[in-house]
């Protein structure tokens, strides 16, 4: 691990120290990391058109608006090669909160998010993306080799 120094003005370092304690960074480094890492990320997944990823789609919506359930699970079949798996949970007698698990090719990814948040009645849409490196492996497991995928975060 390699040190770095940088310097703040007392405004921005004030600020910075707030933003520790809201989250409960234990040091500055720490906080750092994850503000680069984060920074990395966004610009990876604005630079690359292949890349690959996983992640979070987060949407509330209306069940009770016309033909939204039917539109929803069209666009959840539609996509099953990037949707992993769903939590469906009820907020009150109208809205409910769904959040999708994802992976694939970020473009792929993208179109499912954009056919599910675009729907009328869904509301709130949010997709939260983490670029990965898939390799492709051969382990021994029991009774024999098996091949499968492994996804490693980028940063």
């Amino acid at each position: 691990m390699e040190r770095i120094t940088i310097s703040l003005d007392d405004e921005l370092i004030s600020q910075f120290e707030e933003y520790l304690k809201r989250r409960n960074y234990r040091n500055r480094s720490e906080a750092i990391r994850d503000m680069i890492r984060d920074t990395l990320e966004a610009d990876r997944m604005e630079q690359t058109d292949s890349s690959h990823c996983v992640g979070t789609l987060s949407y509330v919506f209306n069940h009770e608006e016309r033909e939204l359930a039917r539109r929803l699970t069209h666009a959840h079949h539609h996509h099953h090669d990037v949707s992993v798996s769903t939590l469906h949970v009820h907020l009150d007698h109208e809205n409910c909160l769904e959040t999708v698990v994802v992976n694939g090719p970020t473009r792929q990814v993208e179109a499912f998010a954009n056919a599910v948040i675009t729907q009328p009645g869904v509301r709130h849409g949010r997709l939260n993306l983490i670029p990965v490196e898939v390799h492709q492996e051969h382990h021994h497991h029991g009774s024999g080799a098996q091949k499968h995928s492994h996804t490693h975060p980028q940063t």
